[in-house]
């Protein structure tokens, strides 16, 4: 009996702390996405919102972005610089940085 009142507690004791967790790994996955996002604004403006003839960033679909990005990436879409700087990230990284960018108010 004491056993099971043991494993019951341990259970609501664990899953207790997952939840607190949830805030400070979504922060930190925001915090990763906006930290490999730099990498992008000498081209497409701090924050997404480029400046130049650059598409900006900011406020596109993330579906948009990743799509993209694994385009360049993978070779199915022809660019002078930009397939070359996707090949360094991976699809966890491509996936951070499309929801960073969805995530910043789009260029006025």
């Amino acid at each position: 009996m004491r056993t099971g009142v043991l494993v019951a507690s341990t259970f609501v004791g664990l899953a207790t702390l997952a939840l607190a967790a949830r805030p400070a790994l979504a922060q930190a996955e925001a915090g990763a996405g906006r930290y490999v996002a730099a990498n992008c604004a000498n081209c497409h403006g701090t924050d997404g919102v480029a400046k130049g003839a650059m598409p900006s960033l900011a406020g596109q679909k993330k579906e948009t972005i990743v799509e993209q990005v694994r385009a360049f990436r993978d070779g199915k879409r022809p660019a002078t610089v930009m397939h070359q700087i996707a090949k360094g990230y991976t699809d966890a990284q491509i996936d951070a940085i499309a929801d960073y960018f969805a995530r910043q108010p789009a260029a006025r």
